[in-house]
């Protein structure tokens, strides 16, 4: 038989049976996942920085305006 984990217990040969292979699936599956659910939370995390890019961008630019607004009612009143 062929071992998969490389581990022996107490000189006995390793052998395979239901109830072991479907905890060997269940962990393989749950491995799978896993590292699916952490792919999708680093793309969501790319997600979210660009997000909060663009909503600083967004805030200097309305600062921008109501700055630039504020001179040239500054500048209008000047003679």
């Amino acid at each position: 038989m062929t071992e998969q984990s490389g581990i022996k217990r107490y000189g006995f040969e390793r052998f395979d049976c239901a109830p072991a292979l479907r905890l060997e699936a269940h962990e393989q599956l749950s491995r799978l996942h896993i590292e699916g659910l952490k792919d999708s939370i680093s793309r969501l995390e790319v997600v979210i920085e660009r997000l909060e890019r663009r909503l600083w961008l967004t805030v200097y630019g309305v600062v921008a305006v109501i700055l630039a607004e504020g001179f040239q009612s500054i500048l209008a009143r000047l003679p």
